[in-house]
């Protein structure tokens, strides 16, 4: 399982790679093993105003339907278009091709809240 050293992650399963004040989030290699083979994502649009902890968007696997978490809070300022045509990126690619969102954080003190990837791997076993 890859678990990067450079990332922060949720109990949900959504991994922020934070630059500056901008925050990459996308889901993990073990959540993208367990939905199995993703068939569409529905992100939010540029501009639109995420909480921490609830809800973007949604995932589509073979398997099921799921929701995606914001780790952080802030503005959408990007998405990853590339993901309406090529959705199994993220199977494929979960931390570089298959990110998601990019949102500018309000309070980066909201990343040190969210798990090490050492306490991440011992949530997953």
């Amino acid at each position: 399982m890859n678990i990067p050293g450079n990332l922060r992650y949720t109990s949900e399963h959504e991994w922020v790679l934070l630059d500056g004040n901008v925050a990459t989030i996308g889901i993990t290699d073990y959540a993208q093993g367990e939905l199995g083979d993703i068939v569409f994502v529905e992100l939010p649009a540029i501009g639109t105003e995420v909480k921490a902890m609830q809800s973007f968007g949604t995932i589509e696997a073979v398997k099921a339907v799921s929701e995606l978490f914001a780790p952080v809070s802030g503005e959408v300022v990007e998405i990853n278009a590339a993901l309406e045509g090529e959705p199994m990126s993220i199977n494929n690619d979960p931390y570089n091709a298959g990110w998601m969102i990019k949102i500018k954080i309000n309070d980066p003190t909201e990343v040190d809240k969210l798990v090490s990837p050492d306490a991440y791997q011992k949530l997953i076993g």
